[in-house]
């Protein structure tokens, strides 16, 4: 029997929408990158971008566990003597909520061209409303 090989050709992409409210941020993550990557699919491939489009929204009502909230720190650092910048979770939920959820499921996608790619399929919303309603999503639940 021969190891079955997925063609970009032949991909078909759905979407999906995952309401992030109550849910905990690392568990959402892993969901959303397995989603992304397509290893929810039998058709997974791990050099081909096989994965879904994914949805979130709600993402400033994520929860963390623990104490988390403060001890968690998001470094960003310009490129300039004394450029570093730091901001702690709660800092990061009430103004950046999507970037939290952003870097939460980009540093579980590969480090490489691929990963990029599939990042671009990650649609993250603050609030309850999106503009993929042409698309039909599919509700998505977090287990």
């Amino acid at each position: 029997m021969k190891t079955f090989m997925q063609k970009k050709e032949n991909i078909e992409r759905k979407w999906y929408v995952i309401d992030a409210e109550g849910e905990t941020l690392g568990r959402l993550a892993t969901k959303a990158a397995t989603v992304l990557r397509g290893k929810h699919k039998v058709t997974y491939t791990p050099h081909v971008d096989c994965g879904d489009y994914v949805i979130i929204v709600n993402a400033a009502k994520v929860k963390l566990t623990g104490n988390k909230l403060n001890d968690k720190m998001y470094y960003n650092h310009s490129g300039y003597p004394g450029g570093l910048r730091e901001r702690n979770a709660k800092t990061m939920i009430e103004n950046y909520p999507c970037e939290m959820v952003e870097r939460a499921v980009k540093g579980m996608l590969p480090h490489n061209r691929l990963g990029r790619q599939m990042a671009k399929k990650l649609f993250v919303y603050a609030d309850a409303d999106h503009k993929h309603q042409a698309q039909k999503p599919e509700s998505m639940k977090v287990l």
